[in-house]
């Protein structure tokens, strides 16, 4: 129902921040990736899923598109709910939890707090083709990225940037400067290439 909410920050936890758009406040539940994402941020766009239950409508909210993809691939799977969906993506970046579907390693899933070895197994089992089929035809799920280059793409995209703009800047700037393991100053030098 909402793809996304652009607005000021009013409220920041760890845990759930508030989104002033136009005067109207939205509470969002985010994972700790989304609150690093945003720690420094008075506004921006956050990316939404909206669970319906009988007794609530939650808002779910991301930095990135890809986190997203990620959450609602997450709980597409029997027995991982939203709450499990977003510990799992706090415990571990989102490339991280694809990079572990992907090559079924569910030992590392399973260290993530509500996870058991169970869940860890059918979460390999019921994702592993899809996040390859994904990986293969797109790219996406940070494929051939490392985490510093999908957290430079993931911020210039939030500050407006084409995502296809972003990547391609980053992706210059990583090949001229293979070194470059600051975020900020890999965000920077992008900005100057665009």
């Amino acid at each position: 129902m909402y793809a996304y909410l652009q607005g000021r920050f009013t409220k920041k936890t760890p845990a759930q921040i508030y989104v002033d758009v136009n005067g109207v406040g939205y509470e969002v539940n985010i994972s700790l990736n989304t609150y690093s994402a945003i720690q420094g941020l008075d506004e921006g766009r956050i990316y939404t899923h909206l669970q319906v239950k009988e007794d609530a409508h939650t808002l779910f909210g991301f930095f990135g598109e890809e986190e997203k993809e990620i959450f609602q691939l997450l709980i597409s799977v029997s027995g991982v709910g939203a709450s499990t969906a977003r510990m799992m993506l706090s415990s571990l970046k989102p490339s991280e939890v694809v990079q572990a579907i992907a090559q079924g390693n569910s030992k590392l899933l399973e260290g993530v707090k509500g996870i058991g070895k169970k869940t860890a197994e059918r979460l390999v089992l019921e994702l592993k083709d899809k996040v390859n089929k994904q990986n293969q035809s797109t790219g996406t799920f940070f494929a051939a990225q490392s985490s510093i280059e999908q957290d430079a793409i993931v911020a210039l995209t939030a500050l407006g940037i084409a995502k296809n703009q972003a990547e391609a800047a980053v992706q210059k700037v990583m090949k001229l400067e293979p070194n470059t393991d600051q975020l900020e100053i890999l965000i920077k030098k992008a900005l100057k290439s665009i």
